[in-house]
């Protein structure tokens, strides 16, 4: 299974973003699917998870309210909507899933598929 984010950039605090995580090698219908970032100098945190089966999704208290996730089992693809960003949002952002997980259980600890990230920078 390969896992590619992308849809990073650069954005003035306050406005949004919409990240992608496309998946390869297998449909999305058999993995949970979680989002991470690392900033610099920082622990991995995770930011949120989407479940194939029937919990989820999850969110870090830190971004409830400001991020939305979603998937879409035709294009095997998930997608993390980022809106009111805020300076310490800036960080590498990535996907990872762990291999037949098909729930958010544990999912802080997804690390078994991890594709490369994307930066989102916001800044003025």
């Amino acid at each position: 299974v390969q896992l590619q984010a992308s849809g990073g950039g650069l954005v003035q605090p306050g406005g949004s973003l919409r990240l992608s995580c496309a998946v390869s090698g297998s449909t999305l219908d058999y993995y949970g699917i979680g989002w991470f970032r690392q900033a610099p100098g920082k622990e991995r945190e995770g930011v949120s998870c989407t479940s194939a089966a029937f919990d989820g999704p999850e969110y870090a208290d830190s971004v409830k309210g400001r991020f939305t996730i979603s998937r879409d089992n035709a294009k095997n693809a998930v997608h993390l909507q980022m809106n009111s960003l805020k300076p310490e949002d800036t960080a590498v952002y990535y996907c990872a899933a762990d291999y037949g997980h098909p729930n958010c259980s544990g999912w802080h600890e997804f690390d078994d598929f991890r594709g490369q990230g994307t930066l989102v920078t916001v800044s003025s």
